[in-house]
């Protein structure tokens, strides 16, 4: 049962995270007022990737696409998808951040390897960036698991239960937004795409790679969006019992990301760090001495 599971959780992402993918390059045409590809292009273009060459930079090279998209696979079997989970422990939340930092420095390893100065400024730029949205994201976190006594991302979506205003997005509301915009950095969407940044650096940690290694980390793209929004939709949305209404949920936040993304522009280098440590930073504190001195409310 437990390798069906397995198998039925990484499906679930790997489909609905190019779906997703997919979403994206349709509402961006529309609001650039384009008709825009199919939402299905994106399964097209992985398989071609995977039918094509590759060029390889060495053992390092390799091994660093491996280390990326397994850690990422091996953080999805943390993540409750409805009812659906099939790694389930105490402390599942920390192993979620700690797979997550895995799988990023596996891609930066692989990428610095490539030889391509250009990935090398991406990856300083990914890791720079970094510093700045996590901090906020990890102490909003941190309260929410002080102020409900468990690190398990299940346990907080059970304790919602009982109707839309249990949820912590009403609750918890400065540490839902102080998440959702640090969402965006995870994600890699604007304004926090400083390390792709095509028209400056060629997409910086992505120019090296083709074939079946650009497919493999096209498919650890898709699992991280869809790991980073299941997180969201766990701890500030009451998950959901069902499976598809789950996705529903996912969908949804989705959207709204891509519709933000879609009409700010990129933040300069220098603005990452000073934006996140300035405001997400501020209120991320606020929110954590209320959990801590009231709790949930």
């Amino acid at each position: 049962m437990k390798i069906l599971e397995s198998a039925a959780v990484i499906i679930t992402g790997i489909v609905f995270g190019l779906f997703l993918l997919g979403v994206q390059r349709k509402l961006v045409a529309r609001v650039q007022r384009r008709y825009g590809p199919p939402i299905w292009q994106q399964f097209i273009d992985v398989a071609k990737l995977f039918s094509k060459s590759s060029i390889s930079h060495g053992f390092v090279f390799d091994m660093g696409v491996m280390m990326a998209l397994g850690g990422t696979i091996a953080t999805l079997l943390f993540v409750p998808i409805g009812k659906l989970q099939v790694l389930s422990m105490s402390g599942d939340f920390i192993v979620v951040v700690y797979l997550m930092a895995v799988a990023s420095l596996g891609m930066a390893m692989s990428a610095v390897n490539s030889g391509n100065p250009n990935a090398s400024i991406g990856v300083m730029r990914a890791l720079t960036q970094m510093f700045g949205y996590e901090l906020p994201y990890l102490m909003v976190m941190m309260g929410m698991m002080f102020a409900y006594r468990t690190s398990s991302i299940l346990g907080m979506a059970q304790v919602q239960q009982g109707g839309i205003l249990n949820w912590n997005l009403f609750r918890v509301p400065i540490g839902a937004i102080v998440v959702f915009i640090s969402m965006f950095g995870i994600s890699g969407k604007k304004p926090f795409d400083t390390p792709i940044a095509p028209a400056e650096i060629a997409s910086g940690p992505m120019v090296e790679y083709s074939g079946k290694f650009l497919g493999s980390l096209t498919l650890m793209h898709a699992l991280v969006i869809f790991v980073d929004i299941s997180i969201f939709v766990n701890v500030f949305l009451g998950g959901a019992s069902n499976y598809w209404f789950f996705l529903l949920k996912v969908l949804a936040v989705f959207s709204l990301m891509v519709l933000i993304s879609s009409v700010i522009p990129r933040f300069r280098v220098e603005q990452v760090v000073t934006f996140s440590w300035k405001w997400p930073l501020f209120f991320a504190v606020i929110q954590s001495v209320i959990l801590v001195a009231m709790g949930v409310r």
